[in-house]
């Protein structure tokens, strides 16, 4: 029998790096938090592919990354995996 895939997730600097970070690792997930692997001010066109090529699936509530062309053609050829948060008011 082969063994599930674990997965990782990238928390996004916009949904903060706290609560969020500590109920998941609180429930043994896997979890990557940007400012620990890219500058505070790195572009999302620079990060994502990265977080492509890493495999892991991005948590983020900036919802502008689904309505800029260039964002989303990086994700797209980054094959990135993304949950968009659609209330602003969720927070790390």
């Amino acid at each position: 029998m082969t063994q599930p895939q674990s997965i990782t997730f990238f928390i996004d600097r916009c949904l903060g790096n706290k609560r969020i970070v500590q109920t998941l690792r609180g429930a043994g997930i896997t979890i990557e938090i940007h400012d620990e692997h890219f500058e505070k001010g790195a572009q999302d066109v620079n990060w994502l592919p990265e977080i492509g090529k890493r495999g892991w699936v991005v948590l983020t509530k900036d919802g502008r990354i689904s309505n800029n062309l260039i964002e989303r053609i990086a994700v797209a050829r980054a094959q990135v995996k993304m949950f968009i948060f659609a209330s602003q008011s969720v927070s790390g």
